[in-house]
């Protein structure tokens, strides 16, 4: 066994489609993770929630076996469970919840409900012990948008949120109408990386130079508009017959778009909470155009906080980190704790700024 501090943290993540097992020692150091994406689902352009549950089912015994193998450590050893209880497609993450339901009945030990989006906002201090509150907080993902003023760990202000489709999905629908394949996101940056972002010029939905910070859609995100227009252009090339010729420059200016709404949105938050401090968390805070952007525009006074590629997909560790952050507060789960699809993120208030 490894020399280890206390509490051990076994992190289990099955919100979506990657099946993700981490053990966290007392401090930040990640002992052992393991994370299985699931295969199949690009034939489908999108995750199907059923087959995702049943992959976890038939996984999640051996991702938590070579996890705590990793880790050196028997599941008896486990001080505390942790596992994301929504939001996320309910199946599977009823799957994630009961096996860790299970495992800490039979270990006699507290289990701790957490937040998928919370787990994102911990997931850069894992990395890097300067990534924390406080900051703004842009949590980008294929479900969720949205920006926060977090004050302290725990208390959090709703500056923003989509108002409909959500960053990452946005991607994913770009990249199956240009016929790239899913996930999205990672395929429309390699492309537009070739492509020529002026050359299209798409639109920036509910982004106007004179809204004020008191107005409605100051901070709120909106994608759809955006979506629809690549639809229209991607439909005009076709019927011109160049859309083969321009694909690269299409994905290069709807990720111009998409990444100038996210930043000025977030650039706005800055300056109204003075806060020059950002995070960006979730998976397309993996694409590093919109990182790039962000870290010019806030320049050498500000910071930015993000973490890796691995880190900052769907995992286990940031799961765990979060747990551990709740179990330190007393926020144990009952025993008749159930997943929830739409779990509110705790802590979170709306703002009157």
């Amino acid at each position: 066994m490894s020399n280890t501090s206390r509490p051990l943290v076994l992190g289990l993540e099955t919100s979506c489609d990657e099946t993700s097992a981490a053990v966290l020692d007392g401090g930040n150091t990640i002992l052992g993770h393991v994370i299985l994406s699931q295969d199949g689902h690009e034939v489908f352009g999108g995750v199907v929630p059923e087959l995702a549950a049943r992959a976890h089912l038939q996984k999640v015994d051996l991702v938590v076996e070579e996890t705590l193998r990793q880790a050196e450590v028997s599941l008896r050893e486990i001080d505390v469970f942790g596992v994301t209880a929504g939001p996320g497609l309910i199946g599977a993450l009823l799957v994630g919840l009961s096996w860790s339901k299970a495992a800490s009945f039979a270990c006699d030990r507290p289990l701790v409900a957490v937040h998928h989006m919370e787990g994102h906002l911990f997931s850069p201090s894992l990395e890097n012990s300067a990534a924390q509150p406080p900051f703004v907080a842009l949590l980008v993902s294929g479900g969720h948008t949205l920006l926060v003023h977090a004050v302290k760990w725990g208390e959090y202000r709703l500056l923003g949120e989509t108002r409909d489709d959500a960053a990452g999905e946005a991607f994913d629908k770009v990249a199956k109408l240009l016929g790239l394949g899913y996930p999205g996101g990672p395929l429309i940056e390699r492309l537009a990386s070739e492509g020529k972002a002026s050359r299209y010029k798409l639109p920036r939905p509910m982004l106007r130079g004179n809204q004020k910070p008191d107005d409605a859609e100051f901070y709120d995100f909106s994608f759809s508009g955006l979506k629809t227009a690549v639809v229209e252009l991607v439909r005009r090339l076709e019927l011109d017959g160049v859309l083969s010729s321009e694909i690269a420059n299409v994905a290069a200016g709807f990720q111009e778009a998409a990444v100038d709404v996210l930043a000025s949105k977030t650039m706005r938050a800055v300056g109204q909470t003075k806060c020059a401090r950002v995070l960006v968390g979730g998976g397309v805070s993996a694409n590093r155009r919109l990182c790039d952007e962000l870290a010019s525009r806030l320049g050498t006074e500000g910071e930015l906080f993000h973490a890796s590629t691995r880190l900052s997909l769907d995992n286990a560790a940031m799961i765990a980190r979060a747990a551990r952050f709740r179990y330190d507060r007393g926020d144990v789960a009952e025993p008749d704790i159930s997943a929830s699809a739409t779990m509110a993120l705790p802590g979170l208030e709306q703002s009157v700024a």
